[in-house]
């Protein structure tokens, strides 16, 4: 039941111009094709592993310490994306708690104690991506996190629907605009490696979390 915290190493070719894009990242290894975050958004959803996919989320998510990327040589309107980052996290961390006070408490689950470990291991490799000094590998998992936010808050908007009737606005818009600002960024072929890299490395770690999540559902099941 250990989290995936390892670091990817991409293979020679994995730079090839036109092929690998963040956007590409995420939707071949983000959360939207993790089965059991899947499940999590169907309505018959089992509340005890929604809750703890809130609470896990806190633990790796919650951190008001991580600094938003930074990229000197960026463009006007990648400059003004950067500088909303930290304002769009702060809403969503304060979704988060809201959900976590009420969903209830983190469900029993055996070897908890384990995979606790395993989820602040996984929010210190991401405060350590937040911190990194290579140029675009920061901005690569903020990106990374952005794009694969709209299907985590896929999960967190069933949740809340369970507990409130609604939840907050999405972030469909924030996640679209990044997609279009880069599309047009003119960014060197050093920044681009470094910002790929750190999506990568941001994407491991939530295909980590939900096969942590879904082992934990299990072992509940067999409890």
């Amino acid at each position: 039941m250990e989290a995936e915290t390892r670091v990817v190493v991409a293979s020679s070719g994995a730079w090839s111009v036109g092929t690998r894009t963040i956007a590409s990242l995420v939707a071949a290894d983000g959360t939207a094709t993790a089965p059991h975050a899947t499940l999590l958004t169907r309505p018959t959803a089992s509340m005890r592993d929604l809750a703890d996919a809130v609470h896990a989320l806190c633990t790796v998510h919650g951190s008001a310490e991580r600094r938003p990327p930074q990229l000197a040589a960026a463009d006007a309107a990648l400059q003004g994306w950067i500088k909303r980052v930290a304002g769009v996290r702060a809403e969503e961390r304060a979704f988060l708690a809201r959900l976590a006070a009420d969903v209830g408490p983190v469900p029993s689950t055996p070897g908890h104690a384990a995979s606790e470990a395993a989820l602040v291991m996984q929010r210190q490799v991401l405060d350590r991506l937040s911190a990194s000094d290579r140029a675009g590998c920061a901005l690569g998992a903020a990106v990374a996190l952005t794009l694969d936010w709209v299907a985590v808050r896929a999960v967190l908007d069933n949740a809340a629907r369970r507990l409130f009737g609604t939840g907050p606005g999405v972030v469909h818009d924030f996640a679209a605009q990044i997609e279009a600002i880069l599309a047009q960024s003119m960014l060197t072929p050093a920044v681009d490696r470094a910002m790929l890299f750190g999506a990568e490395q941001m994407l491991a770690q939530h295909r980590g979390l939900w096969h942590l999540l879904e082992a934990r559902a299990s072992a509940r099941d067999r409890a």
